[in-house]
């Protein structure tokens, strides 16, 4: 499969096209198809009271992991359609503290979802991060719901 964004690029365009992403100085180490794997720096404006990254920052990291792998995977579709997160859910697992990590996949079938799209309608995917700090201890888990929606064309005049 082609995508319009190759993975090595993506981290790139979320910086231009998600300001928020550029704000939190969120690295993205690596994007492909299956996976995308994004570092938070620990940064002292974005702690909470007990002196980790805020809830908000984590929930950022996460779901920027999730919008990077469904680039990956459906990238060459966005000429025609737009990609959507329709609903998440944060676990927060254990105080987290220091750079964290958060790593996504596509929980379900990638193939599934294109056909879907392709025959017209509007496939729902499942795509779950990660996040551990630097001893690799899990601290937090994302389960987000995606959606490519269809961009409108206007009829010729």
């Amino acid at each position: 499969m082609v995508t319009a964004v190759p993975g090595d690029q993506v981290g790139a365009l979320m910086h231009h096209v998600v300001p928020m992403v550029a704000t939190l100085g969120l690295v993205y180490q690596s994007v492909s198809q299956e996976r995308a794997v994004v570092l938070l720096p620990d940064d002292p404006a974005y702690r909470n009271h007990v002196g980790g990254p805020h809830a908000a920052a984590m929930f950022a990291v996460a779901e920027s992991a999730t919008g990077a792998v469904a680039i990956a995977a459906f990238g060459d579709l966005l000429d025609r359609g737009v990609l959507l997160p329709m609903t998440a859910t944060m676990d927060f697992l254990s105080i987290a503290k220091g750079d964290l990590t958060a790593t996504a996949w596509i929980d379900g079938d990638v193939a599934a979802a294109r056909a879907t799209f392709d025959a017209g309608q509007r496939p729902e995917f499942d795509i779950v991060a990660d996040i551990t700090n630097e001893e690799g201890v899990q601290t937090g888990r994302l389960r987000a719901r995606w959606t490519l929606k269809r961009l409108r064309t206007e009829p010729a005049t």
